[in-house]
């Protein structure tokens, strides 16, 4: 292993741009990947440069295979003399879905992680992710009990038949871990950070298998005794946050619904139909929610990889009920390049008024197990090709799965192991920012919550990408180019027209004002 401090760019002029450096630099080490990771200690991590906009110009943000890290370029709009070799094209006659935000999910192991780490180590850690110096995440998954990402299998009620819920209590995961670091990024977040959650499986006692794993239904049938216990297990799950002084913003009825009907050995599931969910929705999780209060959290249907999502929503969504409790769908992106992005659109156009939020990924194999591979660009660019790929197709939000593990993938109770944007190694007290960090940064910093699509047509360009103005009336264009060569795109809008050179194998984000 090699590591060495970036040397800090010079503040010049040129007759193309004006190179600014804002920002704490990225203190580069490389693990023999395809690039370089971005190490962070108790006494240093890497920022991000602060965003200046002047009339006259854009400002561009590049992260690239080479090792650029956010590298930030103020560019006249009248610098660039090279001829473009493709068009971009904004329309603004044509607007599609507001932006609901990007995060991750706070498991148990995340929790674990961070935790890990010394106590400055772990503060740039959240920094990095939910202060005005890191990516400033809006969305925060947080498991109601377990996942396979925790150090152990547990639900809040393991009494056996407990139907009233007499014994139910959030356990130390929650109290000593997931509670104090979701205050900690609350505390330290210029934005709101809106939670949700979804439960992973039900109480063994609740299930026709009498096992929390391998799937399978609850007992009896909606409106039945173990149907209500499970939507009163939720709420009380709810209450008991609120009570600890976190508050969400919306939840889904159950993680993976179709896996727990297939019963995967040793996954944490509880399975459902559409029928089913659409009946407990109506019938038993709805009502319950109402009555207890949460009736304002954004109910969410589904969350689910892209098998039947538009059957499902048709389902639910046909059920005046259902419905009228439910807020959106929730979508899992593992298997979005089989299924084609364009079921998302389908889907979106079953019920228009209700929105589609993607609520788990990660790079992981069918078994779901893989090695962490630091530095990985080829990595990173999955995460941004799927994340403009569903913009494209209506989705208002993208949250990753675990925003920590450790240096093997972990730590998991049913041994499983994937990689993740920020990775730990708590024997030297010290993480590193991986390609997939900085892929979801180039989205959740400038692509503020409430954020509009915009048109944007690509010509002649293999570069993709996807516009969207800000609530302050800025656009932002977000550039992807996996090519091996750089390319000058030109970019029309309305009355503005102008040259941007895009580095080979980048992420870029431009942004101006209108």
């Amino acid at each position: 292993m090699a590591g060495q401090r970036c040397v800090l760019l010079l503040l010049c002029v040129t007759l193309t741009a004006v190179i600014t450096v804002s920002g704490k630099d990225c203190d580069q080490v490389s693990f023999n990947g395809s690039s370089i990771v971005c190490r962070c200690n108790a006494t240093y991590c890497d920022t991000v440069p602060e965003l200046k906009l002047s009339a006259n110009s854009y400002t561009i943000y590049t992260s690239t295979m080479a090792g650029d890290r956010f590298a930030d370029r103020i560019v006249p709009f009248s610098s660039e003399t090279s001829p473009a070799t493709g068009q971009a094209r904004v329309n603004r006659a044509n607007s599609y879905q507001s932006i609901k935000g990007f995060g991750g999910a706070m498991t148990d192991s995340a929790g674990f992680n961070i935790m890990s780490l010394s106590e400055n180590a772990s503060d740039n850690l959240l920094r990095s992710y939910y202060s005005s110096q890191g990516l400033e995440y809006t969305l925060t998954r947080v498991p109601a009990g377990c996942t396979s990402f925790s150090l152990r299998n547990y639900t809040y009620d393991d009494v056996d038949e407990d139907v009233e819920l007499e014994n139910f209590a959030l356990v130390s995961e929650d109290l000593k871990i997931k509670i104090p670091l979701i205050k900690q990024a609350q505390k330290m977040s210029n934005r709101t950070i809106n939670l949700f959650s979804t439960p992973f499986g039900a109480p063994y006692w609740m299930k026709r298998s009498g096992s929390m794993t391998n799937g399978g239904f609850l007992k009896g049938d909606p409106g039945g005794t173990y149907y209500k216990a499970y939507a009163n297990y939720y709420v009380k799950f709810l209450e008991a946050y609120k009570d600890n002084g976190i508050e969400f913003w919306g939840l889904t009825p159950q993680n993976e619904p179709i896996f727990g009907l297939i019963g995967v050995i040793g996954s944490l599931s509880t399975g459902f139909t559409a029928s089913q969910q659409r009946d407990t929705i109506a019938i038993d999780l709805g009502p319950a929610l109402k009555a207890a209060g949460f009736g304002h959290l954004k109910l969410m249907t589904y969350d689910e990889n892209t098998f039947y999502p538009e059957k499902w929503a048709s389902k639910v969504y046909g059920d005046s009920k259902a419905k009228d409790y439910v807020s959106g769908l929730a979508l899992h992106d593992y298997l979005n390049h089989l299924s084609g992005y364009e079921v998302i659109t389908r889907t979106h156009e079953v019920a228009p008024d209700k929105f589609i939020l993607s609520t788990e990924y990660c790079i992981r194999p069918p078994d779901g197990t893989l090695p962490v591979e630091l530095g990985s660009w080829e990595r990173g660019e999955d995460y941004f090709n799927d994340i403009v790929k569903i913009m494209q197709n209506w989705v208002t939000g993208w949250t990753d799965w675990n925003i920590a593990l450790d240096m093997s993938g972990g730590p998991s109770w049913a041994h499983g192991s994937v990689d993740s944007p920020i990775i730990v190694n708590k024997e030297s007290d010290e993480f590193y920012k991986q390609p997939m960090y900085y892929a979801i940064g180039h989205f959740s910093k400038w692509v503020v919550p409430d954020s509009i699509r915009q048109e944007m047509t690509l010509e002649g360009t293999e570069i993709d990408g996807v516009a969207f103005t800000t609530p302050d009336d800025n656009t932002v264009i977000i550039l992807y180019n996996a090519m091996d060569i750089e390319e000058v795109i030109k970019v029309t809008d309305g009355e503005k027209s102008f040259s941007v050179t895009v580095k080979a194998r980048s992420f870029n984000t431009l942004i101006y004002q209108n």
